[in-house]
């Protein structure tokens, strides 16, 4: 294929599918679409390392402006889509240029669900750099912080705001964090990690409302009682980035609505990519969004083929992964442990340093998914089972075998 691929949407899943189109030797113009104006940049740090301040903004950018020339990708950053023109094969920027394509890839994303309590500030959601600069501005004052939602990102502010030496309050209406992920029991041994590095956590109980500025705010909670903080941060999950496909014709329900190849519903010029993308997957049956870092390298990787190997279609079926560091905690998860209807426990979170595996079965007793906390190669052992099928007696057997230490 040589016709004009344009990209919008320039994080992990836009850039390393303009990339991958050159790994697969396609010969015709690529364009990246960006909204921000800066270089593209990975986001996983935004919660730990750049927050914390350990790193800079040239550690974690994605594509430089040598590297983009290089491999003949165009950047167009700085001016976000307005709109798309099915017929017209054109994207509409918002400056009123229009970039005219052969294909193109809808990457954009997802945004941070915005905080339902108004302040003038001091409350923070967590998606882009410029919200990451921000919180990691105020974080640089003293005073206690308060983080509404424990999930992954919720977890992840918690503990660099606690190794930063603030006071951390975690709320969450779950009775254990993360808990819709990795069921209760295992959500409530999470929750135990915060509070044994200090983390007051609330947990059960949600947020009635929000009220103050920035170093003097209160948190009223459902229950009546009250949290003080000088920093807020809402952590409450992220909406598809779609509003600019409102009048293409294109079928969006929870993303941009795919068959099993990523490509846009009765659309073969039109495809979607990463946490916007929500597709057949061809083994679990159903339609499925999922908003992980790996997701959208493997997705892209799987569209840049198809794009190029248009009598080749490969169908997109990974083995779901992603991965939080908490604490002390490298904590890996793959497949869907929330699909599960048993687990087995294998190892032992008191250890210093902890290490131990959780093995999930669905209910004809297969591999669902797995929990690996500092064990890499646990995780790596369940992964390529729960790729081929296996049962779960077979992984936990398995991961068992790891705990005997090899004899020299």
């Amino acid at each position: 294929m040589t016709g004009t691929v344009a990209v919008v949407g320039s994080s992990v899943a836009g850039v390393r599918t303009a990339q991958a189109l050159r790994t697969e030797e396609h010969g015709g113009p690529v364009v990246l679409i960006g909204a921000e104006a800066g270089l593209p940049y990975d986001k996983p740090p935004l919660s730990k390392q750049f927050l914390a301040g350990t790193w800079g903004a040239d550690r974690i950018t994605l594509l430089t402006e040598a590297a983009a020339r290089a491999a003949g990708i165009e950047l167009r950053l700085g001016v976000p889509a307005q709109h798309l023109d099915v017929a017209g094969r054109e994207v509409l920027l918002a400056d009123g240029h229009r970039v005219s394509y052969d294909h193109v890839v809808i990457a954009t994303g997802s945004a941070a669900r915005p905080s339902p309590w108004p302040v003038a500030s001091g409350v923070h959601v967590l998606r882009t750099l410029d919200d990451s600069r921000a919180l990691r501005a105020d974080l640089e004052r003293p005073g206690p912080v308060v983080v509404v939602g424990g999930g992954f990102i919720g977890a992840e502010v918690a503990a660099t705001a606690r190794a930063s030496g603030h006071a951390v309050t975690v709320v969450d209406p779950l009775p254990a964090p993360i808990g819709r992920l990795l069921g209760p029991e295992i959500g409530e041994l999470m929750g135990q990690v915060h509070q044994r590095h200090g983390v007051d956590t609330r947990l059960g109980v949600g947020v009635q409302d929000i009220t103050g500025e920035a170093g003097n705010l209160m948190v009223t909670l459902t229950d009546g009682r009250q949290v003080e903080a000088a920093t807020v941060v809402v952590g409450i999950g992220a909406i598809p980035t779609t509003g600019w496909l409102a009048e293409s014709g294109l079928l969006v329900d929870n993303g941009v609505v795919c068959d099993e190849y990523c490509r846009a519903v009765e659309r073969d010029d039109v495809w979607a990519v990463g946490d916007v993308a929500r597709w057949d997957h061809p083994r679990l049956g159903e339609a499925v969004r999922v908003e992980h870092w790996t997701n959208a390298v493997e997705q892209a990787a799987c569209v840049a083929f198809n794009l190029t190997h248009s009598g080749q279609l490969r169908g997109y079926a990974p083995t779901e992964y992603v991965w939080s560091d908490q604490y002390d905690w490298k904590i890996q998860i793959v497949g869907q442990p929330r699909a599960a209807v048993k687990h087995r426990f294998i190892g032992e979170p008191g250890a210093e340093p902890p290490r131990f595996a959780v093995v999930y079965s669905d209910g004809d007793s297969r591999l669902a998914g797995a929990l690996a906390v500092n064990w890499p190669k646990a995780l790596v052992a369940c992964r390529r089972l729960l790729a081929v099928g296996a049962s779960s007696d077979e992984a936990a057997k398995l991961v068992e075998t790891l705990l005997v230490p090899t004899v020299a």
